[in-house]
């Protein structure tokens, strides 16, 4: 037994679980009401768990347990008190509440102390598909989602059994075939093996690159529309879109703008545009890693985002263009937001009211804060 004096680093740790518990349960309770009232609007996110993601740092799969679990806690008091309390972990609880029920979370409770999450975890998935109505849930709720954490990439996939035992059996049959690395031939160097086959697997279906094509979108727009700021433009062969769209294409597809008067007579034709070099995209790239809205930084649908926009001025150079990701970028040209880019290469972000906005927890009331600007420049 260990001697449960002041200084004793197991009570100390002990007596740390039970304050983190206490304070994930207040946390759990807070991001249900984050969801509930939907507060993660107005920081720039497509739903809770992106704001999650950004603000806290976690990954996005987490995020999304941690909104259901939010959610489901409020109707669980027995798992609530447990995560409150320390006797279970945050990791434990996530799993419970996606099959405990009122009426048995009491033996749950007990059953979980002394089993693994990942126990928890596998009989949590047996339990909800012994109702008939789950496999057709299972089949509504299939999902495949990846994220960037530093330098690495990470994917989550939950599939139907039968259509994961075709995706298990294609790896594996790519596995096989794939040539081991250096002294990676033993059963423990076969994970990095599947890997390697994934990304075969995937390889082998390319049949080119997104940067070395870039389609031509030809919109035509009206001559009074355009002076007055009325009526929208038309893609060729295609719906009519904002003007604010329009500039959005300008940023990373070839355009040409058909002026037109009241009769449709062209009255003018732009000439196309092109987004960077192929050696430009690719250093932006490099140089940002990810989308440089606070928090995100994602890698997946990335645009080059002139910060001065090209419609206004502004020049097709590395100083002037910015990585961000389809969603944020979206926020810039149709939604209100804007950003700037420092001398020193630091990239500012504010609400459509001109706010500087900033990543993480709000300062506290001692921490202090820099002044914002009255009003940040659109640009």
């Amino acid at each position: 037994m260990f001697d449960e004096e002041p200084n004793d680093p197991v009570r100390v740790a002990d007596d740390a679980h039970v304050e983190i518990g206490r304070t994930q349960r207040r946390m759990m309770a807070a991001l249900a009401e984050v969801d509930r009232t939907a507060a993660w609007e107005a920081d720039g996110a497509r739903d809770c768990a992106h704001w999650i993601q950004m603000r806290y740092g976690i990954s996005l799969w987490k995020a999304d347990r941690w909104v259901e679990a939010a959610h489901a806690l409020e109707g669980l008091p027995a798992v609530a008190d447990a995560l409150s309390t320390g006797v279970l972990g945050i990791d434990k609880v996530v799993e419970l509440t996606r099959f405990a029920e009122l009426d048995t979370e009491d033996a749950l409770v007990r059953w979980a102390q002394h089993v693994p999450a990942g126990a928890i975890r596998h009989r949590g998935e047996l339990e909800r598909l012994q109702d008939p109505d789950e496999a057709e849930t299972a089949e509504r709720t299939r999902s495949l989602r990846w994220w960037n954490d530093h330098d690495r990439f990470e994917m989550h996939a939950e599939l139907p059994a039968a259509e994961g035992e075709v995706v298990r059996a294609a790896l594996e049959h790519v596995t096989d075939r794939v040539p081991a690395m250096p002294d990676e031939d033993g059963p423990r160097d076969l994970p990095a093996r599947r890997a390697d086959a994934l990304v075969a697997l995937c390889s082998s279906g390319r049949s080119g690159s997104p940067e070395t094509a870039s389609a031509t979108v030809v919109v035509h727009a009206r001559l009074e529309g355009l002076v007055e700021g009325t009526h929208g433009c038309e893609l060729e062969d295609g719906p009519v879109i904002a003007a604010s769209s329009a500039e959005r294409l300008v940023c990373n597809a070839r355009i040409q703008t058909v002026v037109e008067d009241a009769r449709g007579e062209v009255v003018r034709l732009g000439r196309m545009r092109r987004e960077p070099p192929t050696w430009m995209a690719r250093q932006v790239r490099y140089r940002d890693r990810g989308c440089v809205f606070p928090g995100c930084g994602t890698r997946a649908f990335t645009e080059a985002h002139h910060v001065v926009w090209w419609s206004k001025g502004g020049r097709t150079d590395l100083d002037n263009l910015v990585l961000t990701c389809f969603f944020h970028h979206r926020l810039v040209h149709e939604h209100g937001w804007s950003l700037s880019r420092k001398p020193d290469g630091e990239v500012r972000w504010f609400r459509p009211n001109g706010e500087r906005y900033r990543a993480g927890p709000s300062p506290t009331a001692d921490a202090g804060s820099e002044s914002q600007p009255a009003v940040a420049s659109r640009v």
